[in-house]
């Protein structure tokens, strides 16, 4: 397998983003597609995506074998939510080894969370999905969703060796349906998928990126996107 760019990775943040200020849309009225609540948010922040990726999401539902659906259990995350969790991923790192760089520290943190500045939750441009059935029964895929390399001692990695068949099974249907429908795999995690951020585009050899950034204001009807300055 060849060596993983991580998301710190200069090569993928130094992509340029040319923003489509394309909207924000509730994943909860996609047909054949789940939104668990673990993650809600009062305001539903979380089961927000960019139209693009929602409309790809909808399709790789709709290519998924009778009877299994996709389950979401995050799209869209506020910017200081997601520095947050960064913040606290890399104290957890530094206290377990005080002896890394600032650096490695840095690039060690971005295989579990992406580095704020080029999150592409952030920019509603990234799910977090796994498999279920049409009665609700979420699927092994190895792990939980979010769980990092020191919780699953290296198993939240998308191609493992760590898991039983049956999981990997499941991880290559769900990835099957994905990808076939536009999405990338980050492969440090095997839940995450995303279209038009960074990290697309380096893995695709875009030039530029779709999504960056973005506000997500609570209202009736649809949603608004302002890009963030």
């Amino acid at each position: 397998m060849p060596p993983i760019i991580l998301m710190s990775d200069p090569r993928v943040v130094d992509i340029p983003v040319h923003e489509c200020g394309e909207a924000l849309v509730d994943l909860r009225h996609l047909p054949f597609v789940d939104v668990d609540e673990r993650l809600a948010d009062p305001a539903g922040a979380y089961a927000q995506l960019r139209e693009g990726v929602a409309w790809r999401l909808a399709r790789a539902a709709r290519l998924l074998p009778e009877g299994l659906r996709l389950l979401v259990t995050e799209g869209y995350r506020p910017l200081d939510l997601q520095i947050k969790y960064f913040e606290e991923y890399a104290a957890e790192l530094r206290r377990a080894h005080p002896d890394w760089s600032a650096d490695h520290l840095h690039r060690q943190t971005s295989r579990s969370l992406s580095p704020p500045e080029v999150g592409p939750h952030v920019a509603g441009a990234a799910v977090d999905v796994t498999l279920c059935t049409t009665a609700g029964t979420e699927l092994d895929l190895g792990t939980p969703v979010n769980a990092s390399p020191e919780e699953s001692d290296g198993a939240c990695y998308t191609e493992t060796d760590r898991i039983s068949a049956a999981a990997h099974r499941n991880r290559r249907t769900l990835g099957a349906a994905l990808a076939t429908a536009g999405l990338v795999n980050y492969p440090t995690e095997w839940w995450h998928w995303s279209y038009g951020d960074r990290y697309w585009a380096h893995t695709i050899s875009a030039p530029t990126a779709h999504y960056g950034p973005v506000n997500f204001v609570a209202r009736t009807g649809p949603q608004g996107v302002t890009p963030q300055p």
